[in-house]
């Protein structure tokens, strides 16, 4: 009995119960819940010898000197919701505005006093994963108290535990970061929470844990819960308007790209949908027109009406997720539409004339009746390896595409096609500096007599020397020269290269009558750079003389010339040098205009020599089609040519057949591969040289 006893008394005593609690506490100390729910279970049920007890106000000497009536009174009344915890995270003393926000109260009427959850009152701020607070069992009321007498019945309190009523277990970060302040081994913690307030209402919180012991052993810490629930508000609002456009109430350009960069990151994994993505990519053709006749109140109503119309459309037509609209605004007149998920082109292409079709349709604003379009890029990809700002380049592309193909019309992105762009943005980017590298060559072919077979002439046909792309003919770039000026650099070193040779064939064959050189001139070149100083410049450097150099424009850039274009066609006449009309009979074509023209030669466009064909011709590897008005045409212009003192010549000479005819006609010289394809100059000299004739 004595023996019983003994044991019974070692196993209540202060240092068993807190031996066994040290034990338990190791054992579940890996995971945070169980950490939590274990301390809750062991001040509420005690441990497995015993019921727990009602604790006493703690009277440490940290306490007593916040329990001065001053702290005490300032603690109470602070409007900031305040608690002190022990090093195990129990709440050992809390303010009312603590005991208010969590739905708690003391088991005294003042300030003091031990902290309870009372009667069928509870934490309202658990973990969704937390346990609920187990219900007191009967044999605690039963339990003798300290201090008490001996058979008075009280039902013990409640100790809160802190990390349930702050939500501070449910990820590993800050429990762990939690624990090392309670151990003294961090200054502070900082977090934000999500609670439901007592009255009901959700708040977010920001929670603030530090030590008050200011030691680095275990003491007490004061936790503070400041409402935070309006900034969040406000700054939700004016997250909301820095996101959307006020004009359509739309994702603006800044929240699409966050929603196009989730959903790549999201559609990379295949086995959580089809991996792929879809944007349609659209501006109204037309709008600026409204914008300037009606103005932009009417133009702001437009793009609003124009934003529901496409949110109608993505909603019908099932292109949403998770109920948001993926459609935005991105500026100006320029829309987006993202498809998650998407299934494949047919399903893009279906949404794009959807779309396509709800914006044609009329739109009556402020008595008005507008009628517009829209143009669309399509594109479809893979998302793994696709990022958003290498997705609305794509959009933006064939968005251009659309735009150029006539407008009011989806285009799908084709990867040849963005290839041949790509190639021609890295040979504008690489073209005017391969002026200053020499990388251009000139080839020369010749303009052959009709009658007699004689070279009479040469014409320079430029070549560049890719680097990476070879040798390109002028179809592949000039374009592009004359589109960034750089046409004005090239055009002066083909001007004075094409010189330079043609004066070395007169040095190299005096016995041999000299032949023309002539060079084609960009019209840009007569706008933007002296033309006329330019040539009496590199005429008098080679000092070739000015009738042996011909300047070729299209018929496009001297038709209808006046001012500054005229007067520099007049100048290099004045100055012996011929001037050609290149392509003759593709463009505006004014025979009245064409006798007032300072112009001396007409070169006749392939177009009319490759349908000049004996009705007989059958060879099945040409792909012309004799055309027998195309005689009469070319008999015509000749006449009316050789009337104004000018020569003709035919381009595209391709069989003796055609060069019969056109010698028939009238026609002076030809060039085409009958005679020669485009040559080096040195086989020009050699051509020269032999003194032969070329096919008659």
């Amino acid at each position: 009995m004595i023996g019983t006893l003994s044991r019974r008394c070692r196993r209540e005593s202060p240092a068993h119960r807190a031996a066994t609690q040290r034990h338990r506490c190791d054992r579940i100390r890996s995971d945070p819940i169980r950490e939590t729910t274990a301390l809750r279970e062991s001040v509420v049920s005690g441990t497995s010898e015993g019921p727990a007890v009602a604790a006493a106000p703690d009277r440490s000497p940290v306490m007593s000197h916040a329990a001065t009536v001053p702290h005490r009174a300032a603690f109470a009344a602070a409007p900031l919701a305040l608690a002190v915890v022990d090093h195990q995270g129990l709440v050992i003393d809390a303010n009312r505005a603590f005991h208010s926000l969590f739905g708690t109260h003391t088991a005294e009427d003042g300030p003091g006093g031990s902290v309870e959850s009372g009667g069928s009152a509870g934490p309202v701020a658990h973990h969704p994963n937390s346990p609920a607070p187990e219900a007191r069992s009967d044999s605690a009321a039963d339990a003798d108290t300290p201090g008490g007498r001996a058979g008075t019945h009280r039902t013990p309190a409640r100790r809160l535990v802190a990390a349930e009523l702050l939500d501070l277990a449910s990820d590993n970060r800050t429990w762990q970061a939690y624990r090392e302040v309670l151990r003294g081994a961090q200054t502070r913690l900082r977090c934000t929470r999500r609670f439901k307030h007592s009255d009901g209402h959700s708040l977010w919180a920001q929670v603030s844990v530090s030590p008050l012991s200011g030691g680095e052993e275990p003491g007490v810490a004061l936790v503070s819960v400041t409402d935070i629930s309006a900034r969040r508000d406000l700054q939700a609002r004016l997250r909301h308007l820095q996101m959307h456009d006020p004009v359509t109430r739309l994702p603006n350009r800044a929240l699409f790209f966050e929603r196009v960069t989730a959903a790549l990151e999201t559609s990379g994994y295949a086995d959580l949908g089809t991996g792929r993505i879809g944007l349609c990519y659209l501006d109204i053709d037309g709008f600026k027109a409204v914008n300037d006749t009606l103005g932009h109140r009417v133009g702001d109503q437009l793009l609003a009406a124009v934003a529901e119309r496409l949110t109608r459309c993505a909603d019908r037509t099932g292109y949403t997720r998770s109920g948001v609209p993926l459609v935005a605004r991105l500026g100006g007149d320029e829309f987006a539409l993202l498809v998650e998920e998407s299934t494949g082109t047919e399903q893009l292409a279906d949404l794009a004339q959807s779309v396509l079709s709800a914006v044609q349709e009329p739109f009556e604003l402020g008595g008005q009746r507008l009628a517009v379009s829209a143009s669309i890029g399509v594109v479809e990809r893979p998302a793994e390896g696709t990022t958003a700002t290498e997705l609305m380049q794509a959009a933006d592309t064939t968005l251009y595409w659309a735009k150029a193909d006539g407008k009011s019309r989806w285009t799908l992105f084709d990867p040849e096609r963005n290839a041949h762009r790509m190639t021609r943005q890295a040979l504008s980017s690489t073209l005017r500096p391969a002026v200053d590298r020499e990388e251009f060559v000139l080839e020369y072919q010749p303009l052959v007599g009709l009658g007699d077979g004689v070279l009479h002439g040469v014409e320079a046909l430029v070549r560049w020397r890719h680097p990476q792309f070879g040798l390109l003919t002028p179809n592949r770039f000039i374009s592009l020269a004359e589109e960034d000026g750089s046409i004005v650099p090239l055009g002066r070193w083909i001007l004075r290269t094409a010189c330079r040779q043609a004066r070395r064939w007169q040095l190299e064959h005096p016995d041999t009558p000299p032949v023309y050189v002539s060079v084609n001139v960009a019209v840009r070149q007569v706008w933007d750079s002296d033309l006329v100083a330019d040539v009496e410049q590199i005429l008098a450097e080679t000092r070739l003389p000015s009738h042996l150099l011909q300047l070729e424009l299209t018929e496009s850039a001297v038709m209808g010339s006046t001012g500054r274009p005229l007067e520099t066609l007049r100048a290099l006449r004045d100055r012996g040098v011929r001037i050609a009309i290149d392509d003759f009979g593709t463009g505006y074509s004014n025979l009245a205009y064409l006798s007032r023209l300072p112009v001396s030669a007409l070169k006749l466009d392939g177009s009319f020599v490759r349908g000049f064909r004996y009705p007989d011709h059958t060879d099945p590897t040409d792909d012309a089609v004799p055309n027998p008005a195309d005689e009469v045409v070319v008999e015509a212009m000749v006449q009316l040519a050789h009337r104004l003192g000018l020569t003709v010549t035919a381009e595209c000479v391709e069989t003796a057949d055609q060069a019969a005819r056109l010698h028939r006609v009238g026609c002076d010289t030809g060039q085409g591969w009958l005679y020669s394809r485009s040559v080096a100059p040195e086989r020009i000299g050699q051509m020269l040289g032999a003194g032969a004739r070329l096919k008659v």
